[in-house]
This record gives structure tokens, sequence and C-alpha cells, in this order.
């Protein structure tokens, strides 16, 4: 597995992947942390983080959409499945391979809290400062990192899955981004309401069903601070449930 893991995340900064994710990502995070912060006057965070979140329909695609199409193409995908590694190492060195990458670009972008820490120290020492609070929250911030890794590690391991089934890279990444956006989305539905300010859905179990699958949903309590182990339990879940149907493709063509 350790093989696979090193060849994978070499692999990010061999090709250009690598460079263009992190790029966009922390040039974006950067970009998105000053307008919804500083420019607006607030310390408040819970706005970068949700639409950090919505990045992720394009950002998580571009990290697994060649892990295992890229095989295919290439004409590798006989030589990995003889290599002498088991398939769950396999899908697990690349799946922790891209993960890798992306909680890298998380803790990197934290860069993007100093400047509010700054000013909060400057407003307390009597500087005038436009923000409207003494500072910013650090348990929202930090929980709303850990959702956020929790958050990525189950998309990437949709991703593999999807890479896994797809025959090239462009494949990959439009159902990715598709599967993705459901997901992230899905929970807008319950949040429409009518003019009567009534729920558009009107079926308390269908509103509870898409509540259950949104990844949204199981968001709110990190940024309040709040350590959720129901999410954290949905999180490890799905990654476990796509990483297991990974491994299922990979056996029947090693066997099939």
């Amino acid at each position: 597995m350790f093989a696979i893991y090193r060849k994978e995340l070499s692999s990010y900064f061999i090709n250009p992947i690598g460079y263009i994710y992190l790029g966009i990502f922390l040039v974006f995070s950067a970009l998105l942390c000053c307008y919804t912060t500083i420019i607006a006057g607030t310390y408040n965070t819970s706005q970068y983080f949700f639409y950090l979140i919505i990045s992720f329909v394009v950002l998580i695609p571009l990290l697994t959409m060649r892990l295992f199409a890229e095989e295919k193409k290439m004409r590798t995908e006989q030589m990995l499945l003889t290599a002498p590694v088991t398939i769950t190492g396999m899908v697990l060195g690349k799946y922790f391979a891209a993960l890798t990458l992306f909680v890298g670009g998380v803790l990197l972008s934290c860069i993007n809290f100093i400047p509010l820490y700054v000013i909060a120290s400057a407003e307390r020492a009597g500087a005038d400062y436009s923000l409207t609070h003494i500072g910013p929250v650090t348990g929202q911030i930090v929980g709303s990192l850990i959702a956020l890794i929790l958050l990525g590690a189950a998309l990437i391991a949709i991703g593999t899955f999807i890479s896994a089934l797809t025959e090239n890279q462009l494949s990959a990444a439009v159902i990715t981004i598709g599967v993705i956006a459901v997901m992230v989305l899905l929970n807008v539905f319950n949040m429409l309401t009518d003019a009567a300010g009534q729920p558009i859905i009107g079926s308390y179990a269908v509103r509870f069903v898409i509540d259950w699958v949104s990844v949204l949903s199981r968001y709110s309590n990190f940024s309040a601070g709040v350590f959720d182990y129901a999410a954290l339990l949905y999180s490890a879940s799905l990654s476990f449930v796509f990483l297991f149907l990974t491994v299922r493709v990979y056996e029947k063509r090693r066997w099939g």
C-alpha cells in the first residue's frame, strides 16, 4: 500500500494536476475569506466555509478523476492488477494519496485566518477597525475545518469509486461533479418555502431522507464548534462503503 501511496502522491506533482488543484484551492479560498470576512466587516467565517464546501463540486473531481481512469488510458491497469499488492492496498494507497493532498490544501488555507487575528489584536489595542466583533471564534473555525476534512474524505471515496468505473478522466470528472453537486445542494430543497412560509416538500418523510443524505446538514454542528459524532460516523461509513465497492470492482476485474 505504501508503495502505491508514494507513487500516487508523487504523480500529482510530476503531472501538473497537483499544482493546478492547490493553486485553484488556495487562491479561491484566500479571495473567498477576504470577501466574506474583512470586506464584509465581520469575523464570522460561516459563509466562507459554506462557499468552500460548494467549491468541492469542482475541486474534488480534480483530485479523483485520474486515480483509476488514468490507468486505463495509459494501459497500465493490468500491470497494477498483477502487481504484488492486494486490491485493498492498491485502492487505499490511491485514496490516501488524494486525501493527503486535500488535507494539505485545507491546512495551508489556514493562513487565511491570520489577518483576522491580527486585526482583532489591533482592534483590542484601540485601533480603529470596522469589523463588528472582537475577534474570530476559534472553536467555529476548528470545528468547520474538521467538518471540511471529514466531508472531503467521504467525497474523495465517492470520486475514487466513480473513477474505477469509468474509461477516461473526463467522464470520471463529469459524473463526480454531478454526484457531488446533488449531495451538496440537496439540502437546499428542504429549505425552500412557499408564499405562506410552508416547506415546498410537504412530506416529512421525504424531507427527512433528503436531510439524511445531504452533506450540508451534517456540517451545521461543527460550524457551531460542537463535535458531532453522528456526522463523524456518517462520513466514515460513506467512505468505507465506496472504498469497499471500489475494491469489489477491481476484484471482479482481477479474477473475472
